[in-house]
């Protein structure tokens, strides 16, 4: 058997129905932002590989860092232990964090930094007994948090959810803001605020619920909103961090700034797997205690495992250099530029699309034949146009979005664009 027919006998994949699938595309190695098949076939990776990798695969000071440190340290249990780059880590993402944050937790993916991000929430009002007793969670509708259980009663009830939603906690979920529902959404928060103990939020853009974006002031006037009952704020940040907004989180671009942080993608460059949950003072506080009951049961066999930690140093300090910083900005403005026209030549298109939309270097719009879901038959049919090009997209049912990595070459872009333009026309 080939490497295909051995993976569909022996491998089941992610988001992927089990019947009538088409066989995966076998890659053997990758460069900056294209991967190769084993026929030698190059595919641009427009979405960064679930939006993970930020300076381009296979990149060699990543790469040779991780070699350094597997010839010193793999891997320790991380509790009673410590090691020079889970310690380094936290140092300095707590440089470039929002103000306010004192504490790391590490964990091993999105879901997980967001399963902790509500345990840490949910416990902080345990261990202060003599609090209202808060279990309810505020969540925005369309969102995305992850596939754990926890991350999952935080997320939308979706076709992601579906099977599971009869055994979740209570959620009261509000919607995305805008000026037309920010006094409505006021007012939940007014009815239900005592009895809530987090509110979880994807920070300006919304992932897997549709690439969905909105302004930074109404976020902040939520936020405003919901500490005035104690609430302890959650930023989903594992999409929106490492500059994906222009920013390097997104909560950069708010005037508030929340409790808890939740990061991975990103975070080590898209090398390896890794999540990280930072925390204000306020809620590390609420664990010190001569109760050892009050102590954080929550871990990971792979926690801040060191080649991770290492991976992620080296993606930080790629993300510091003004080379990389300039390029970012450059994508940016190309992302708007591409927007810009797409708005322009709208009317046009001989397939309608609606709602495009960009911030940072995210950029996206609705195909508009058919019904908004991830089930849409549009997504599978452009993702095998694209792939004939030879360019990876992955829409999200019939919404198609870019995210590149911030190491696309003009020619790349130029045909990405190209390709778009003539899905449309």
């Amino acid at each position: 058997m080939n490497l295909v027919q051995r993976d569909q006998a022996f491998v089941w994949h992610p988001f992927t129905p089990q019947k009538n699938y088409l066989p995966p595309i076998p890659i053997v190695h990758a460069k900056g932002s294209l991967l190769y098949d084993e026929d030698g076939k190059s595919y641009i990776d427009a979405i960064s590989s679930w939006w993970v990798n930020l300076h381009g695969h296979a990149h060699p000071f990543i790469a040779q860092r991780i070699y350094e440190q597997a010839l010193q340290l793999e891997q320790v249990i991380f509790a009673g232990f410590t090691h020079r780059p889970a310690v380094e880590l936290a140092e300095k993402l707590l440089q470039v964090l929002p103000e306010g944050f004192s504490k790391i937790f590490y964990s091993d993916n999105g879901s997980t930094a967001t399963e902790v991000a509500l345990k840490m929430a949910l416990q902080y009002w345990w261990n202060k007994k003599e609090l209202p007793n808060r279990k309810k969670i505020f969540a925005f509708k369309n969102a995305y948090h992850g596939d754990t259980f926890g991350a999952m009663s935080m997320s939308a009830r979706s076709v992601f959810t579906r099977a599971f939603q009869d055994l979740f906690f209570e959620v009261l979920f509000i919607d995305t803001p805008t000026e037309e529902n920010i006094e409505a959404i006021f007012a939940t928060i007014e009815e239900h605020g005592h009895s809530i103990a987090a509110f979880i939020f994807e920070p300006l853009v919304q992932g897997a619920g549709g690439m969905n974006m909105y302004a930074a002031k109404h976020l902040d006037a939520i936020i405003r909103k919901v500490r005035q009952y104690d609430i302890i704020t959650i930023a989903d940040e594992v999409m929106t961090g490492f500059f994906r907004t222009g920013k390097f989180f997104a909560c950069m671009h708010l005037q508030e700034s929340p409790d808890i942080l939740c990061m991975s993608k990103g975070l080590t460059g898209g090398t390896m797997a890794l999540g990280a949950t930072a925390c204000v003072a306020k809620i590390h506080d609420a664990y010190i205690s001569d109760d050892p009951l009050h102590t954080f049961f929550h871990g990971h066999s792979f926690t801040a495992n060191p080649l991770a930690c290492t991976a992620a140093l080296a993606s930080m300090e790629l993300l510091r250099d003004p080379a990389c910083l300039h390029r970012i900005e450059q994508l940016c403005m190309a992302v708007q530029d591409l927007a810009i026209r797409l708005q322009e030549s709208q009317s046009n298109f001989s397939i309608p699309v609606k709602n495009i939309r960009y911030t940072g270097t995210i950029l996206a719009f609705e195909i508009t034949e058919g019904a908004n879901n991830y089930l849409h038959a549009a997504g599978s049919q452009i993702t095998q146009k694209a792939l004939q090009t030879g360019i990876y997209l992955r829409p999200l049912g019939n919404t198609v979005y870019l995210m590149p990595p911030y190491c696309f070459q003009k020619n790349e872009w130029e045909k990405v664009e190209a390709f778009i333009f003539q899905l449309l026309s």
